[in-house]
């Protein structure tokens, strides 16, 4: 999918079907005539996205996390060790990420933990790959869930705040029903209804379809 000269590639992974995105400008040259990217959410299988992008040509420069849970950080620590890019996510997600308890990977037998490189604040730009990219934070999911938004191009990173006509489950550790529900109508519905939004699981939809077709995001939620 493209809009404008960004363009999103997909991969879907892990035993929930996590939909992994990675973002690149195709009209930047770099010097040595790769295509580079930010990869978001490597739910699973690092090596394999690892191949599968490296085979196409692909740089992966940063690797960022919506959030912590199992489901989108299975392949981050892999993917870190194969590529050198470095890891971020929102600030109040640390303990997400660390914790096998928090983060739903004991559930499972995983165990996973892993410590992002970098933190981010809410509103805080990112620079990577030629690109750059807004930090939303968007508490509900996750006490630290974070959206990336790329204001130029219309593209929003949503993880797992908001879905196809329906929102992130909130009957997890640190999640809150009425936190997401405010995340979403003061955070999200305020950017222009054009914006494509790509969500941790399931099909994209765009800002104005949810905005007027989301059944989870009345006053009743909040």
């Amino acid at each position: 999918m493209s809009k404008g000269n960004l363009q999103v590639g997909a991969l879907t992974l892990g035993m929930v079907g996590t939909n992994c995105y990675f973002v690149f400008d195709e009209s930047k040259s770099f010097e040595d005539g790769k295509k580079h990217v930010i990869f978001f959410d490597p739910a699973d299988k690092g090596d394999l996205i690892y191949n599968k992008l490296t085979e196409k040509g692909f740089v992966i420069d940063l690797i960022l996390l919506t959030h912590g849970h199992f489901d989108h950080i299975g392949g981050a620590e892999k993917l870190r060790e194969l590529t050198g890019a470095r890891i971020g996510a929102h600030e109040k997600e640390m303990a997400m990420c660390k914790d096998p308890y928090l983060n739903l990977s004991n559930d499972y037998g995983m165990h996973l933990s892993i410590v992002p490189d970098d933190f981010y604040r809410d509103g805080e730009v990112i620079e990577a790959a030629g690109m750059k990219c807004k930090v939303i934070f968007t508490p509900g999911h996750t006490s630290g869930g974070c959206c990336y938004y790329f204001e130029d191009a219309g593209i929003l990173i949503c993880g797992d705040t908001l879905f196809e006509e329906s929102v992130g489950r909130t009957d997890f550790p640190t999640s809150s029903t009425s936190e997401l529900i405010r995340s979403i109508r003061e955070k999200l519905f305020v950017l222009p209804d054009d914006t494509y939004c790509y969500p941790g699981h399931g099909e994209m939809t765009t800002i104005g379809h949810e905005r007027l077709y989301n059944p989870f995001c009345g006053e009743e939620y909040l």
